[in-house]
């Protein structure tokens, strides 16, 4: 190993990417060992850090180059030693300088405390909070004042973050690219207009309302006029994700919806209010998009059953397929499998988009227009590699043999699927069309139907589902 060029050594260590394979080999000789420690910038660590803070310190001396640090504690019992407390992140402050990005899962000993030392990482630009519920907004501002090259911040299940200060701040310095709020029950859609300027900057959104725990934050008359009067620029964002959010027409996120102009991605799961005069404002403005998936909320959580403007329909694909000429990936399912939605997304409206739109992916969920018709459609569709068909109960064998004409199609995915059988299948057997067929929870259908279908098959069958 001695006589090995230094270049070589650290090609052979840069193409290692499991943790184990490193640990190994910086076992085989001292040279290993020293050029590992030295490459080495990431590492995952938790409960098996006993005592967790002498092993932090031992970790950080040892590999000084470090970059990111994962560290998550699921699965921890109090058997398995102390879990890493704010002396932890005084640790990694102290001994990381270059630290750039920290992800933290269920570190439940971590206070604002831990996140004051942490505001020295200068470096800082990515922060990952995953159910930290003893930090607050207090804890977050200070962080954010302190790393200023934050352009990363990610908050799931935060539970007592409730001062949003924070947010005011980080929209001032205008560094944020990625925010994403996941099921921290004191942050309210009206929050997020604290971000300001900030809105220029982002790319990528993700907001999400915990659905057990609705916090319904009452929009102030001041809240209101914010969002009518301040401007909120979204040109550069690319990624919008809502999920059980309640936009308020003319008001909140629906701002954000019309004002998007080169949006590539948007994902919209069990949104109340947004209306087809957003979707078709987006997609006059964006007309780069890429992606849309949207899960309709059932005709039960809306105000009125019957004429409801605050939903989706046709018009809304429609929209999209007339402006978006670069749409390929497509997703659409309902809430609700017993009472499927009766006037949102047909059969028409689907096919429109599969028509006018190069898809490469589609997947349909509770789609229960969605039958053998829809499946003839597709034998034009060009363009379509993945299907991915759940609790589609509409569509028969006539309809899944059809799958043979497809021109394009490779994968296939079928899940909980009552109508179709092995006998389905039999047009597969051989004809090597697919690459990949997964079959979940069909009743009617096999682990013996499915061999030969396509060229790696996967299969499962619980029927719990069922009952």
């Amino acid at each position: 190993m001695d006589n090995i060029p230094e270049h070589i050594v650290w090609e052979i260590l840069s193409r290692m990417k499991k943790t184990n394979d490193r640990n190994a080999v910086s076992l085989v000789c001292k040279r290993l060992y020293y050029l590992d420690n030295a490459q080495r910038h990431c590492i995952k660590v938790g409960c098996g850090m006993d005592p967790a803070d002498e092993a932090l310190t031992c970790l950080c001396i040892r590999f000084q180059n470090l970059s990111k640090v994962e560290i998550t504690y699921s699965g921890w019992m109090s058997k398995l030693g102390r879990q890493l407390d704010d002396k932890g992140l005084l640790i990694l402050a102290k001994h990381s300088p270059l630290l750039t990005d920290l992800s933290l899962s269920y570190c439940t000993f971590i206070t604002d405390v831990g996140l004051r030392y942490l505001a020295s990482s200068s470096k800082l630009s990515s922060l990952r909070l995953n159910f930290t519920p003893r930090i607050t907004g207090c804890g977050i501002l200070s962080l954010v004042v302190g790393c200023k090259n934050l352009s990363r911040l990610h908050l799931i299940r935060c539970l007592n973050v409730s001062s949003v200060e924070w947010l005011e701040y980080l929209g001032k310095l205008g560094k944020l690219e990625d925010l994403s709020i996941k099921n921290c029950r004191a942050i309210g859609e009206g929050d997020l207009i604290k971000l300001g300027l900030g809105w220029q900057k982002l790319r990528r959104l993700q907001f999400e309302v915990d659905a057990n725990y609705r916090y319904m934050k009452v929009y102030d008359r001041l809240s209101v006029d914010r969002w009518q009067k301040q401007h909120v620029p979204c040109e550069n964002m690319l990624e919008l994700s809502l999920v059980n959010c309640i936009i308020s027409p003319g008001r909140g996120l629906a701002c954000v919806l019309r004002k998007c102009k080169n949006l590539q991605k948007i994902h919209l799961d069990m949104c109340v209010g947004v209306r087809d005069f957003d979707i078709i404002c987006l997609s006059q403005r964006s007309s780069d998009l890429q992606s849309v998936s949207f899960r309709v909320p059932s005709d039960f959580s809306l105000p009125s059953l019957v004429n409801n403007p605050l939903r989706l329909t046709d018009e809304s694909l429609q929209a999209l397929a007339q402006n978006c000429s670069k749409l390929e990936a497509v997703r659409i399912s309902f809430s609700d499998g017993e009472f499927p939605s009766s006037s949102s997304f047909t059969l028409t409206g689907i096919l429109c988009l599969i028509n006018k739109c190069p898809v490469r992916h589609l997947a349909l969920d509770h789609v229960y227009s969605f039958n053998d018709v829809g499946m003839e459609a597709l034998c034009a569709a060009e363009y379509l590699e993945t299907l991915e068909l759940v609790r589609c109960q509409e569509i028969s064998d006539e309809g899944l043999q059809l799958v043979s004409q497809f021109p394009r199609l490779c994968i296939l995915r079928l899940s909980k699927c009552l109508g179709i059988s092995d006998d389905g299948l039999k047009p597969l057997i051989g004809s090597l069309k697919l690459d990949f067929l997964a079959i979940e929870d069909c009743p009617q259908i096999t682990e013996r139907g499915v061999q030969g279908a396509a060229k790696s098959v996967s299969f499962r069958q619980d029927l719990s589902w069922m009952y």
